[in-house]
């Protein structure tokens, strides 16, 4: 309990726990919420339940009960409903009032995780860092299970995960590529150098889709940039922020500002969508500190996605067609976090052949989110099965997105449903276009 947290307006007696320290729920974000509900017809889980707790405007008067003492932080409900949200920005990109909804969700996940570390059954806290802490700050050790994951999808082994309680992990995971696209330092020039891009790898990206990453150099390069690929990058931190430990997304953050500044590059480049929303909030995620907010905000300024950056090159025009229906899937933190919509469409209409049928509710949630689809099953599972209804009503063989979570939620929803559309980036459809 904080000394600063408001008193009861009928002057009842606080409730045991509300937000304190760093990372609260900001009192100027949530009471700038009017109620109006227009968030409502958005967001994935209100569609699924038509519960008001399960929707943005209630989820923000939890969160201002909780800061106004009314709420106990650590009751059931209001865990259970902070960790429900897919904190898919649908609800930001309609608000007329400018609610920065995600910061809200985010804090109040990292409250939570704050308030009840100390009673976490060591064993889960164990699993919980060696997952998170462990793995994601290790290249290394991600490349080592990324082997053996690739050597048991290939032999059939992973059909045994089952016996380990990792049956529905296994059924989501992407097929490991065969060779990897890991960040060595590589250096890729273009014929006619124009500026040098900073290509982001990620944690996930060089192992399960190192065709995007090569596709991505490619073209970047016809566009006229040069690319490197620093060693010393990693994670973006967005797996950390949503699972409520800011303070290991900000360890995370650093390393990647100081390769970016360390490398000379123009642009920083991301080629997924969660990856660039989060490296774009890094400003966000410094502004109480003094020592980086700078750095942070000028890092911040300089992320761009790959959709954007084509979009704005001048590219010569494809040489080869594609002849197929293709559906544009719009991931959630492309739509709604970063306000891209129009550039990965431009781009796919750029490809001779190529004939781009909108499918409904393309910029809905599939279910992804992250870990979401591990950690909340149920819905994540509704989600899939809405965006696959909604992809086999365009009769479409290929599926374009820009994500990876995203790929791999709408891959393994096709392959549930016996739907034999196979899913790409859009990257990978124009380098493919371009020989």
């Amino acid at each position: 309990m904080t000394e600063d947290a408001p008193a009861r307006p009928d002057g009842a007696e606080r409730v045991d726990a509300s937000f304190s320290g760093a990372d609260r729920p900001s009192a100027t974000i949530y009471d700038t919420c009017i109620r109006c509900g227009l968030c409502l017809p958005s967001c994935p889980t209100y569609l699924e339940t038509m519960t008001e707790t399960s929707g943005p405007r209630g989820r923000i008067s939890l969160i201002k009960a909780v800061g106004e003492s009314r709420l106990d932080l650590r009751s059931a409900g209001f865990a259970e409903q902070m960790w429900q949200c897919l904190d898919c920005r649908a609800c930001e990109a309609v608000c007329p009032s400018g609610v920065r909804y995600g910061q809200l969700v985010e804090t109040a996940r990292t409250q939570i995780r704050r308030a009840v570390a100390s009673g976490e059954p060591p064993r889960k806290r164990a699993i919980r860092r060696l997952l998170l802490h462990t793995l994601f700050l290790r290249p290394r050790l991600m490349r080592t299970v990324a082997n053996l994951l690739r050597f048991a999808q290939r032999t059939h082994l992973i059909a045994l995960a089952g016996l380990a309680g990792l049956a529905r992990a296994a059924k989501l995971a992407p097929r490991v590529s065969r060779s990897f696209f890991v960040a060595a330092d590589q250096c890729f020039e273009a014929p006619t150098p124009q500026g040098v891009a900073f290509l982001h790898a990620g944690c996930i990206m060089p192992y399960a889709f190192a065709q995007v990453h090569r596709a991505t150099v490619r073209m970047l390069q016809r566009g006229g940039l040069s690319v490197r690929v620093p060693r010393a990058q990693g994670c973006c931190g967005a797996i950390a922020v949503h699972a409520g430990d800011m303070d290991f997304a900000r360890r995370l953050a650093k390393r990647n500002i100081e390769a970016f500044e360390a490398s000379g590059a123009d642009v920083y480049v991301v080629n997924a969508a969660g990856c660039g929303s989060a490296l774009k909030e890094y400003r966000e995620l410094f502004a109480d500190d003094e020592s980086w907010a700078d750095r942070a905000a000028t890092f911040s300024k300089r992320v761009r996605d790959v959709t954007e950056v084509l979009d704005a090159l001048e590219l010569p025009e494809p040489s080869r067609s594609i002849d197929a229906t293709v559906t544009y899937q719009a991931p959630c933190h492309l739509v709604h976090a970063q306000r891209i919509a129009n550039a990965p469409r431009r781009l796919l209409r750029r490809i001779p052949g190529l004939r781009l049928v909108e499918m409904s509710e393309s910029a809905l949630c599939c279910g992804s989110a992250g870990i979401y689809n591990l950690t909340e099953p149920e819905m994540a599972d509704r989600l899939q099965r809405r965006k696959v209804d909604a992809i086999r009503a365009t009769h479409a063989t290929i599926v374009a997105t820009a994500n990876p979570g995203c790929a791999a939620q709408v891959a393994a929803g096709l392959r549930a449903a016996g739907t034999v559309a196979t899913v790409k980036h859009v990257v990978e459809l124009l380098d493919e276009a371009y020989g």
